[in-house]
């Protein structure tokens, strides 16, 4: 079968700076005990009425073009997110409202969090792989500041994440030789609840109440301790097996993107991997963690910063709720 490759990639970011220090203010916090523990120190917040499907649709458009195609090019969306629009229908479907030029192509929502890009171009990858379709815009879109518990109850949460989106164009690869090679995916769902929102709930009468509100399930919840305990173990599993799957070594991979859910675990990972730290990528300490969104983020950063050039070898990785985790190796095409 075909591989698949990228051709085109785009992202967004709303304007609105949230600084450390501006957190400070809603909650007991500091800025060094953010630097600390997580390495971010600033993220950007959408403003009220911007939702996935609209920033999406900014770095969709970047992405189409750098790909020197159209939007009636496009035959399929997928869109990884864990906060959509609305609760149904998906984001990908929100999207191509405000696109009509894509008229029936099929969309489809990806909800693996913060694996979701690693998940979405999988699913992307065997559409193609199975001549399916060829043209596939791959999305991750994230608000998490809209559903944020920004008092001392939630600080431990609401100071990881922000807003933001990416995108990539997938197409068929010229050869066997360069684009995607292969994956990795991985889910343990007895730890479900580790990472989660307890409501709204499909399971509870009536699925949002008044003591859910009171009580903060509408809130994310984390326990921080066992994601950061399994997280470090299962990026390195998932990283390995895609090597031995490809025949590949550590030594021969050019960039490395992980999802940027934490500094000290990107850094934790690649010392593990014996992976210096100039071949990764890091921009959480100016976004924060936008889930699905932050691997393809990295990449149209590592592209405009010239780290990510034609012919590299890329290894992109992922953990997260669920638990997630995956990994995909590829030549880069562009």
């Amino acid at each position: 079968m075909r591989n698949s490759t990228i051709i085109g990639t785009g992202f967004y970011v709303p304007p609105w700076v949230v600084t450390n220090d501006d957190l400070s203010k809603l909650m007991d916090t500091s800025d060094e005990w953010i630097r600390e523990r997580t390495g971010i120190r600033e993220r950007r917040w959408a403003e009220a009425g911007v939702g996935p499907a609209d920033m999406a649709k900014i770095a969709a458009e970047q992405a189409i073009a750098d790909a020197g195609l159209q939007p009636e090019d496009i035959q399929m969306i997928v869109f990884a997110t864990l906060n959509p629009d609305v609760f149904f229908p998906g984001s990908g479907c929100i999207l191509q409202s405000k696109w009509p030029v894509f008229g029936t192509i099929p969309a489809i929502d990806v909800r693996e969090q913060c694996s979701g890009f690693i998940y979405a171009v999988a699913v992307a990858d065997r559409f193609i792989r199975t001549e399916f379709c060829d043209n596939v815009l791959v999305i991750g879109a994230e608000n998490h500041s809209c559903g944020l518990d920004l008092s001392n109850r939630g600080r431990d949460v609401s100071v990881i994440f922000g807003d933001g989106a990416g995108a990539v164009v997938m197409v068929p690869a010229a050869s066997n030789g360069e684009g995607v090679f292969d994956f990795s995916l991985h889910c343990q769902g007895e730890y479900y609840d580790k990472l989660w929102l307890p409501a709204p709930a499909a399971n509870r009468k009536p699925r949002v109440s008044y003591e859910m509100i009171d009580s903060g399930d509408i809130y994310p919840k984390m326990d921080g301790r066992a994601v950061f305990r399994h997280a470090v173990p299962r990026f390195s599993e998932a990283m390995n097996e895609v090597l031995q799957k490809t025949g590949r070594k550590i030594e021969e991979v050019d960039l490395f993107i992980p999802h940027q859910a934490n500094e000290r675990i990107s850094r934790m990972v690649a010392d593990k991997m014996g992976l210096p730290w100039e071949k990764v990528v890091s921009n959480i300490h100016k976004f924060g963690n936008t889930t699905a969104a932050t691997i393809p983020i990295c990449m149209c950063e590592a592209r405009a910063d010239g780290r990510l050039k034609k012919g590299g070898l890329l290894l992109c990785a992922a953990f997260g709720s669920g638990f997630t985790w995956g990994a995909f190796l590829m030549k880069w095409t562009i």
